[in-house]
């Protein structure tokens, strides 16, 4: 019996979790994956295929009928059940379809109004399901209608109550908190007018670029957010669930750009398709390492006259390479997550500059006077000291100031960073190195 069987065996339906049942699947290899695929309960199939990685989406869906997973989808939410769907028609168009057709209409309608938004709208994010109030209701009948609801798994994450006007316009957020302490004989407007401004909710339009979202769900610390249209009109929420696997997801681009990959090529099965995404960025590299290499092939007389340079002149680039790099991680990731303002340009770049100034003078001490050592050679020491602290100071700049500038270019900083900063490092500390040595030792 395999350790999914006997989780299954010892929990109830009601407290079973797919992302418990998706890690059981994930430590069994494929003869037993496909075999205990069959073994999911069948409201929790598409929960359990959303929780895996993208590579096991197929094999799950294929266990199953339309009907089936039909089925399990009206357990979902409505911006799950548009995820799945979305993730259907990328893999088998024709089972998506199908699938589709067999939900009832208010299911495809709700999914429909949620396609028509882009990747990186907040509407795309968003539950329509979501429970109103309006301002004349009775308290008590409100939290009654409120309770039952989510006693019958209408509702998930609830923290808020939404107030409405007459026009369905969002007047209102109330913490469930400040609900209980309501006087439960009045009305929802008699209680809030007390102190109404306590009441006004964070909230985002449907169109609004959702790393926006995200920068106020972080600001505010929210558990949801309304989302209203251009007249205010309550079309749904978003839920802080789905803000985790946002910001999980631009950590992850920013590591794989940073690393010259794609996001969606590694994720993708196809060798073909993730080796020539890689490819593409190894080609820029070659040509940028071929670029230090003419600079160093100008010096080719300086290095057959001194060997120790050819020794040393690594050591110059990697320091470079290394201190660029820090202040390119931690540029990137501060304006990924909104830390550095729009007029904080300067001051991103003084602080990272004067940083790698301090460690320039610092190691070119330290690596000068091992050259000395190492070498017998006074001046040589005094070569390699001032090329580090030039390199190590435009890799500061250089560092800090790519980012920004593709940033306000509306590129993503991530993206071809690395690249050219090595190519300034490696160009800056071989030049820097080699051309003092002409100047000073010859």
């Amino acid at each position: 019996m395999d350790k999914l069987t006997e989780y299954l065996a010892v929990h109830p339906h009601d407290e079973l979790h797919p992302s418990d049942i998706a890690n059981l699947l994930k430590d069994l290899d494929d003869k037993s994956f496909t075999k205990a695929v069959q073994a999911i309960p069948k409201e929790l199939i598409a929960d359990v295929a959303l929780e895996l990685p993208d590579r096991y989406f197929e094999d799950v869906v294929e266990s199953f009928t339309p009907q089936e997973i039909a089925e399990s989808l009206t357990e979902l939410e409505s911006d799950d059940q548009t995820d799945f769907i979305q993730e259907l028609e990328e893999r088998d168009e024709e089972m998506a379809k199908e699938v589709f057709e067999e939900l009832d209409i208010e299911d495809q309608a709700d999914i429909l109004q949620l396609k028509k938004y882009k990747e990186n709208e907040a509407g795309a994010y968003m539950q329509i399901e979501v429970y109103t109030a309006g301002l004349e209701q009775n308290v008590h009948d409100v939290i009654k209608d409120f309770a039952e609801l989510r006693r019958q798994d209408e509702l998930e994450n609830v923290n808020y109550l939404f107030v409405t006007d007459k026009d369905k316009k969002l007047r209102y957020g109330i913490g469930l908190d400040n609900l209980l302490v309501f006087d439960f004989q009045k009305s929802l407007k008699e209680n809030i007018e007390k102190s109404p401004e306590k009441f006004k909710p964070v909230t985002c339009m449907d169109h609004d670029d959702i790393s926006e979202v995200v920068q106020k769900f972080q600001e505010y610390d929210l558990n949801s957010m309304p989302v209203v249209d251009e007249e205010g009109v309550l079309l749904g929420r978003i839920t802080s669930d789905d803000i985790y696997d946002i910001i999980n997801e631009q950590a992850t681009d920013q590591m794989y750009h940073l690393a010259g990959v794609s996001d969606d090529a590694e994720e993708d099965e196809d060798i073909f398709k993730a080796g020539k995404a890689r490819a593409v960025w190894l080609a820029v590299n070659l040509l940028t390492a071929i670029a230090a290499s003419l600079v160093i092939g100008l010096f080719e007389d300086t290095i057959q006259s001194i060997v120790a340079l050819a020794i040393l002149m690594p050591i110059v680039a990697s320091m470079g390479g290394n201190a660029g790099t820090q202040s390119l991680t931690v540029v990137v990731r501060q304006l990924a997550l909104g830390d550095i303002a729009k007029n904080d340009a300067f001051r991103t770049i003084k602080k990272e500059v004067i940083l790698s100034l301090a460690n320039g003078l610092f190691f070119a001490i330290i690596m000068g006077t091992i050259a000395y050592i190492w070498f017998d050679k006074g001046m040589l020491g005094i070569v390699i000291a001032l090329s580090m602290v030039i390199n190590l100071l435009s890799a500061g700049f250089f560092g800090s100031m790519v980012p920004l500038l593709l940033k306000k270019l509306d590129v993503d900083p991530a993206i071809g960073s690395t690249v050219i900063l090595t190519t300034v490092t490696d160009v800056v500390g071989f030049f820097s190195f080699l051309g003092l040595a002409t100047l000073i030792l010859l």
